[in-house]
Order: C-alpha cells, then structure tokens, then sequence
C-alpha cells in the first residue's frame, strides 16, 4: 500500500520535494498550490526539475484541497506568511496518525500547525532553488533539509526516521535529527542577515557579503541572533557565517527570497524571521536593535506600497 504524501505550497522549494518523491514507486504525491496555471502545467506536461536534476515527473497537482485524500504525512513548503490559510484548508487531509513536516523559513509555523494537526515535525532547508515557469523548478544546488520532532507535539522520533528515509531513497538530503533547533536556528539567524540587507539594497549575496558596509552589518545582525540563540539554550551547528560564505562564492547571483519578493511588491516574510528574532530577544532581555530596525524598515516598505496618503 502506497504511502500517501501531500506538498503543501508547490513553489520552489515544494516542487523539488514532490518531484523527486513522485519517482518513488511506493509514494504517492499530492501537491496543493493556490496557482491554477502551476497546477494545470504540472497536470498537462508533468512537473520539470532541472539544474542540479534534471528529470520529469508526474504527480496529482491541484489548487483545490478537497480532491486530496488522507495523507500519511504533509510537507508545509509555503511562505510562512500563508502558513495559516494553508493549514486551515488542508487540516482535514492528516488523521491522528499523520505527521506534518514544515521546512519553512523562520519561526512559528510549527506552532501554527500544530493547532490543527497532532503530529508536527520541525525543519530546516538548505537548498538553492527558484521557479522557471509554471510546472517548471530550477534546483541551483542540493542541500540538507534537517529534521525533527516538535517538541510540543510529541511526534515519535520514529516518523521523523521514516519519512528521511522514504524522501533520501528518492535523492533528496534528509537527515533527521532527536533536536533540530539547532538547524532551524542557524538557517533563521542566517536569513535574518541575508533576506533583509539584500531586499533593502537590491545586492546579491556575494555583492553584499563582499562591501564592507553591508559585510559589517550582517556580522552585527548575525551576533544580534546568536545572543538570542544562546539565551535560548540553542548552540548554533553549523556556523552561520559559513553558510554566508558559501553562498557568497557561489558562481551564480543569488538574491534572497525576500529581495525576491520586494521586487514583485509581494509581502515578506520578515515578522517570521527578523520580527521573530526581535519580539523574542526583547522578551528574553537581549539586545536586538537592528533586527528591530530592519523589521521596521521592511514594513514600511511594504506599507509604501499601499500608496499610502
């Protein structure tokens, strides 16, 4: 009997994970994405990856949860700004034996799951990937995706295992892990650098990673959320500033995902990421004054697209 597996949020990211679990014979994938033309390449052409994969390969897409059956386990790949709607529309898709996966950025979507599903699995993705088109993902380069339980679900270790050895049989970088705080924090403490100074600025990584006055201020922001991390009891692994490094020598420009969507005038992801590290490190006592800074100059960003009076 197939494993049933549903990708909520089929952009990037989602499309990598569906694409590469729908070669598995004893997987079957459902993807949900809000896209109409999205879903109906993928239904007429199958879903492309290319890149570092290069391969076709069908599965059921829709933009309507009804047509999804119950599903062993979910994989939440949307903007954390829709993590809610999402979740609210597919609850109905995970029994009490399901478990859902988020390997979203920033923090607070598993606490959003988690009120409408039992079983909830942290993560965190290290993948470079962007959409070509409709039905269309490019996979820049492969990457880990760590996961593990959260912690106030109870998920059993033994569904996280799982589900890192049916997504590696199909090529992909799971590796599961008893706390993956450490993972998601040093992705998030990452973002929280990277996502805002290149959606201010208009850099790419390297650009902005290479000229000392944006170098100096991913260094502050990156201290500004290891002293969160650490109030937290959360050791970072592995470093920020290699990840940074990393992407900044990379042969391509990489913008970030929020640079991305500054330049669509589509709303960002900032309250999860450096709104998250602020709210936090204000509650707990530590210094966060420019996380809060460019939390609030993204806002007003975002605001200044309203035309405001």
């Amino acid at each position: 009997m197939a494993v049933k597996i549903c990708i909520i949020g089929c952009g990037a990211l989602g499309s990598v994970i569906a694409g590469h679990l729908a070669r598995l014979e004893e997987v079957e994938v459902h993807a949900y994405d809000v896209s109409r033309d999205h879903t109906r390449a993928i239904a007429e052409r199958g879903l492309r990856i290319s890149g570092a994969a290069d391969f076709v390969a069908r599965l059921h897409a829709t933009p309507l949860a009804s047509e999804i059956p119950p599903c062993d386990f979910g994989i939440f790949a949307t903007k954390s700004i829709h993590t809610r709607a999402a979740i609210e529309q597919t609850a109905h898709i995970f029994g009490n034996s399901s478990a859902v996966c988020s390997v979203q950025n920033g923090l607070g979507n598993e606490e959003i799951i988690s009120e409408r599903v039992r079983y909830v699995i942290r993560g965190a993705a290290g993948f470079g990937v962007h959409m070509e088109g409709p039905g269309h993902a490019v996979l820049e380069f492969n990457g880990d995706i760590w996961i593990g339980p959260f912690e106030p679900s109870g998920t059993p270790y033994a569904m996280v295992k799982q589900l890192a050895v049916m997504t590696n049989r199909a090529g992909l970088r799971f590796v599961p892990m008893r706390d993956a705080r450490s993972a998601q924090w040093t992705k998030l403490v990452f973002n929280a650098a990277a996502n805002p100074v290149g959606a201010l600025t208009g850099l790419h990584h390297g650009a902005a990673a290479r000229f000392a006055p944006t170098a100096a201020l991913y260094e502050t922001l990156l201290q500004e959320g290891e002293a969160v991390a650490r109030a937290l009891g959360i050791a970072l692994h592995p470093d920020p500033r290699q990840i940074s490094k990393e992407g900044a020598a990379a042969p391509t420009k990489r913008k970030a995902s929020m640079l991305v969507d500054v330049l669509s005038r589509r709303p960002t992801e900032v309250d999860f990421i450096n709104g998250a590290i602020a709210d936090l490190g204000e509650k707990l006592g530590v210094p966060v004054p420019m996380n809060r800074a460019l939390w609030q100059l993204i806002k007003g960003l975002e605001y200044s697209w309203t035309d405001p009076s």
